[in-house]
């Protein structure tokens, strides 16, 4: 159940405008990008939004691993994204693939201000008895 989650908030995004409307764009970059770093995909689900006029107003995304996933948030209005990203160590560490997969899907968007969390999971302790 241990792994690595790597939690960001990308701010002032420099990446072209239109990126962050690609939905299918992004599919395909996010899921390339898990395999390039040796996560197995199982899954993948991208959506792009309107606003009430029908224009374009951003994406959300996720890539289902065998490991977990990547999330992908796009807010455009914003020149924003958070990303999402958990991976499983059950039957290897992944920890190294998960941080170059992260800094290189944080590069695509290259932002100018970046808020970044990492949140080791699942290590149980060993009850006291």
């Amino acid at each position: 159940m241990n792994g690595l989650h790597l939690i960001a908030d990308l701010h002032d995004c420099r990446c072209p405008p239109g990126w962050l409307l690609d939905a299918a764009g992004l599919e395909t970059y996010c899921t390339d990008a898990c395999r390039r770093h040796g996560l197995s995909v199982v899954g993948r689900l991208f959506h792009a939004f309107t606003d009430a006029a029908g224009r374009p107003a951003g994406v959300t995304g996720a890539v289902v691993l065998a490991e977990s996933h990547l999330a992908v948030h796009t807010w455009p209005e914003l020149g924003s994204v958070t990303l999402d990203l958990y991976v499983c160590n059950f039957s290897g560490d992944n920890s190294a693939r998960a941080q170059a997969l992260f800094a290189e899907v944080v590069a695509r968007f290259a932002p100018q201000r970046l808020e970044k969390k990492e949140v080791a999971r699942g290590h149980l302790g060993i009850a006291a008895g």
